[in-house]
């Protein structure tokens, strides 16, 4: 199969100066930095500080954060994201293959930035039989997953039993298969449901066959930004609380923001730092995820959707500031596989995965969504990295949460 590489854009981030990747003892390392902040061009001064801060390896405060997302500057915000993105993983990238399974729509939430939720008796509202999931599940294996992404509304009816049923099932049915399961927001539900504390809900997940968490759920940690977006839904700190209690009993997760909608620059800065802190203690996140909100079909369609560069400067700044992170995933199916590529330079590591069955993103209706039978198949995405000015698709597993990967 061919591989286009035509993209203008692509192109322009490719004309970017790249570090050097290796050391040769303290004092060549010395002469590294010195000559790595001489070729980055800066045409917005307060930047400065920044980089000297980066190239020596030091943590970046909330302020730094700040004017990263403020500065014009966003080549050289790029660049330094690419930096350490290299520093980290040199010119690898990774992907896997998974079926999203989502057990239902039904949700009582009701949360305004959602297009997935439906009430019961709601046209297009569903809640699936074992038996059809287990269904799923076999023909996603014969598609080649190697990981499920497991997440759904929250049903008023449904059991907690049903949820541990349907991991046993799969468990026992496609046993080489990775089950990531459950936000946290879907655990303290099924804890409330259940009558039982968090982290007895977390160890029956675990006995059942959940291997991980996924990242979902997040959106933005402040409560100014929660009360508008989904008021109904555990606040950011019973969120943060939950994934520390699963990293505590050996359930790793993912972790996410949804930006672009309501929140100010400082509260996604604010919103990154609370994972850092979260992630010293724990070391439980294995990659973060920077999701741009999709409004299409929401309450809140009027807002503007995110562009390429909001998404770039997104990436670049959770790299830089999520500094214990050691993966972060340019999630292409929502990005768009052109953004995606262009973020392979701006501190993504990670294209997430080829994806079939019904998801959450689906709902709001991305217009690339059209082609993405097409999309989904591994030489093509094998194709993004390597027209993101020759990135390398990793042969190897990145982390247990991400299960297989392709050679090139």
């Amino acid at each position: 199969m061919k591989c286009s590489n035509d993209s203008p854009r692509i192109t322009a981030v490719a004309a970017l100066r790249q570090p050097a990747s290796n050391s040769l003892g303290s004092e060549e390392s010395n002469r590294r930095k010195l000559k790595l902040l001489s070729d980055l061009i800066l045409t917005d001064t307060k930047l400065r500080p920044i980089a000297d801060k980066v190239i020596a390896g030091l943590r970046l405060s909330s302020q730094d954060g700040i004017e990263l997302y403020r500065s014009p500057d966003l080549l050289a915000v790029g660049w330094l994201a690419n930096y350490v993105r290299e520093k980290k993983h040199g010119n690898v990238t990774y992907f896997n293959v998974n079926r999203h399974i989502n057990p239902t729509n039904v949700c009582v939430a009701h949360c305004k930035l959602c297009a997935f939720g439906r009430d019961p008796n709601s046209p297009g509202a569903y809640s699936y039989a074992l038996e059809e999931i287990y269904q799923r599940a076999e023909q996603g294996v014969r598609e080649g997953a190697t990981e499920f992404h497991i997440v759904g509304g929250l049903h008023p009816d449904l059991p907690f039993d049903y949820f541990l049923e349907m991991i046993r099932g799969l468990k026992q049915r496609c046993p080489g298969v990775h089950l990531k399961a459950f936000t946290m927001v879907e655990v303290h539900y099924f804890s409330r449901i259940a009558k039982i504390s968090i982290e007895e809900t977390l160890r029956r997940m675990k006995e059942a066959g959940v291997d991980s968490c996924p990242g979902g759920g997040a959106e933005i940690f402040h409560p100014r930004v929660r009360r508008v977006i989904c008021d109904h839904k555990v606040s950011g700190q019973v969120w943060l609380n939950t994934a520390k209690k699963a990293h505590e009993i050996g359930l790793p997760s993912n972790a996410t923001m949804l930006y672009g909608h309501v929140e100010t620059e400082e509260e996604r800065v604010d919103h990154l730092v609370k994972l850092r802190e979260a992630q010293d203690q724990t070391h439980g996140f294995v990659a973060f995820i920077p999701l741009a909100f999709h409004p299409d079909n929401t309450p809140l369609s009027h807002i503007p959707k995110t562009t390429g560069y909001l998404d770039l400067r997104n990436i670049a700044v959770s790299r830089l500031m999520l500094d214990n992170f050691e993966h972060i995933k340019a999630y292409w199916i929502m990005l768009t596989p052109s953004i995606a590529q262009i973020a392979l330079r701006f501190g993504a590591n990670d294209l997430h995965s080829l994806s079939s069955g019904r998801s959450f993103e689906n709902a709001a209706r991305r217009p690339h969504h059209a082609t993405r039978p097409r999309l989904a198949h591994s030489q093509r995405l094998i194709c993004l990295h390597r027209n993101a000015h020759s990135r390398i698709p990793s042969p190897q597993q990145a982390n247990s949460v991400s299960a297989n990967f392709y050679n090139s």
